[in-house]
């Protein structure tokens, strides 16, 4: 079915919908993994974004329930440059189309991607309508320049829990409304360091991850605010992932300030950023971002550089962080952007990059054992 992607600065792209009639905006960005597209699809850090993948052939190995990171599709949409109708692999129970189709998401393909990433690249991620019904190119693109950007908006509370729920044997198990949020909610105090986890837009592979770190886990909305986190009496503290501009998040801002010195506080990718924002630097918005699975980031610890999978338009301004309280730990070999710091006095620390995601494929675990050591040494 015939399609058009209009951008705000008037480029045009003529495609094809292999899921479709239908029409969506956002703003448009890349991502360079060769693999991974449903992880793509359900990671709530792509909230409000149309996603193209840089890699020509997607669809090829269909999708399955077990490697979503969320409960849902969040992208706006999904650019490809062919989608593969017929997936090959002893997983899969369903097609990509059909899985987009099944919850109302446009899949686009039959253009030139790589023209289209580049253009993204020199010019910057911006806003974009994708539409099947209709088709005036001036149309389209003035509809791009009045969809509502990412800056300034706060995505979170369109992705984050509702209600707390722990993480038990790969699964979401909510609690109660009857039970009690206090040091009496943990059932393996003494066994397990206890985490409670901030959900700005988490990824099911990071709770994995703590889990198998050892950790009990209890995800809480991210409008919780520090009191309730203190009668909940946790060993240790997790900012997750999540999407958009950090700045209008200031409950979670003000939270993170207030916990800071109270017990370990580990944040990842978005979680840096609002760690950032509490310990008052500032975040500015990429030019096109870091989206994929080969991003090399060294560590100034050791010297050694670890490839990480990255997902954010969004950084910390490195320049806005007090030297003699912040130190920084990791740095982007792109564009020396910040990727990790930790407080010289308080325990806590943040990275930027996605350790869970293990393109490496393990070089970043190391930093939830150091969770781990920092909640013993409390």
């Amino acid at each position: 079915m015939d399609a058009l992607i209009a951008l705000e600065d008037g480029r045009t792209f003529p495609c094809a919908s292999f899921t479709g009639p239908g029409e969506t905006r956002g703003e448009l960005v890349f991502n360079t993994g060769m693999t991974g597209y449903q992880e793509v699809l359900t990671d709530p850090s792509y909230r409000g974004q149309i996603v193209t993948m840089t890699y020509p052939l997607i669809g090829n190995y269909g999708v399955n329930p077990e490697d979503v990171e969320s409960d849902r599709i969040q992208v706006a949409g999904f650019i490809v440059r062919e989608y593969q109708a017929f997936p090959s692999n002893f997983r899969a129970t369903d097609t990509l189309a059909d899985y987009l189709r099944s919850q109302g998401v446009m899949g686009i393909h039959d253009l030139d991607t790589r023209a289209l990433t580049r253009h993204i690249r020199n010019a910057g991620a911006m806003r974009a309508v994708i539409s099947t019904r209709d088709l005036d190119p001036a149309s389209l693109v003035r509809r791009a320049r009045e969809t509502p950007g990412l800056v300034g908006r706060d995505l979170v509370r369109e992705v984050s829990t509702r209600v707390p729920y722990r993480w038990i044997a790969g699964e979401r198990v909510p609690i109660g409304e009857d039970a009690a949020l206090d040091g009496t909610l943990w059932r393996e105090k003494g066994t397990k360091f206890s985490v409670v986890a901030f959900d700005f837009g988490i990824k099911y592979n990071i709770l994995r991850c703590l889990a198998a770190a050892g950790f009990e886990i209890v995800v809480v909305p991210a409008s919780t605010g520090a009191a309730a986190v203190r009668a909940m009496a946790p060993d240790g503290i997790f900012l997750s992932n999540g999407p958009g501009d950090p700045e209008p998040v200031t409950y979670a801002v003000e939270t993170i300030r207030s916990l800071l010195g109270y017990r370990p506080l580990f944040g990842i990718c978005l979680g840096q950023q609002l760690l950032g924002l509490a310990l008052g630097g500032r975040t500015y918005k990429l030019k096109f971002g870091h989206r994929g699975a080969n991003q090399p980031v060294k560590n100034l610890d050791t010297g050694r550089i670890e490839i990480t999978s990255q997902n954010h338009g969004f950084s910390v301004d490195m320049a806005s962080l007090s030297a003699d309280e912040i130190e920084v730990s990791h740095v982007n070999l792109n564009d020396q952007t910040l990727e990790g710091f930790r407080h010289r006095s308080y325990p806590a620390f943040s990275v930027q990059y996605h350790p869970e995601a293990s393109p490496g494929p393990h070089d970043s675990r190391y930093l939830f054992e150091t969770f781990s050591k920092m909640m013993a040494a409390a």
